[in-house]
């Protein structure tokens, strides 16, 4: 059987095929159609965009598809970025640009920290039904600096208590409490209850 995560972000396939390991699923990607266009996500919630693109995929793709919406919610900031992190301060802005765009916003706020969590919405399709959703959350706080070198996006200003240390310090524990890692062992447990 085929599942297809509905993603072109390489980091995103790595950590999901890592979560998912030892399924009877062949894990196909978006890279199998390179010529499909992504929906516009017009959700107000990473629920309803994670919603959007399982359905669109499954139905231009006619495979069993998983989506997911997730982001940063910075709670002195109402939130932001939020489903609008991967487009925070423009599409082709860098990681270390939004993180100075962030800072530059605490600081009008008043603080350079926060608390903060890391949101991933999860929708499971297969042609024009939704067959699982779930959300996976992650609290901390917004570190003082960009900190670390592994990672993606936004960890390296996203600092976890328990740790110690912003996620893009923390290698491979992330994984195991991460908004992504909750999502998607959720779903591991529904496949593995249903195939």
């Amino acid at each position: 059987m085929r599942l297809l995560v509905a993603t072109t972000n390489q980091n995103k396939v790595r950590e999901i095929r890592q979560l998912l390991e030892g399924l009877p699923f062949d894990i196909v990607t978006l890279r199998e159609w390179p010529d499909l266009e992504a929906p516009e996500e017009t959700g107000r919630t990473f629920e309803e965009n994670a919603r959007g693109k399982a359905l669109y995929y499954a139905a231009a793709t006619g495979e069993l598809t998983v989506a997911e919406d997730s982001g940063l919610a910075i709670d002195v900031l109402d939130g932001t970025p939020g489903v609008e992190s991967a487009r925070f301060g423009g599409a082709d802005t860098s990681y270390p640009e939004k993180f100075a765009l962030i800072y530059h916003a605490l600081r009008a706020k008043g603080s350079l920290e926060s608390a903060a969590r890391f949101v991933c919405a999860l929708v499971l399709a297969k042609g024009e039904r939704v067959l699982f959703e779930t959300r996976g959350t992650v609290e901390g706080r917004i570190a003082p600096e960009p900190k670390g070198a592994g990672g993606f996006g936004y960890d390296p200003i996203f600092f976890y208590a328990p740790y110690g240390q912003t996620f893009a310090e923390a290698g491979d524990l992330k994984a195991a409490v991460s908004h992504r890692g909750e999502a998607f062992r959720a779903l591991r447990a529904y496949l593995e209850s249903r195939f």
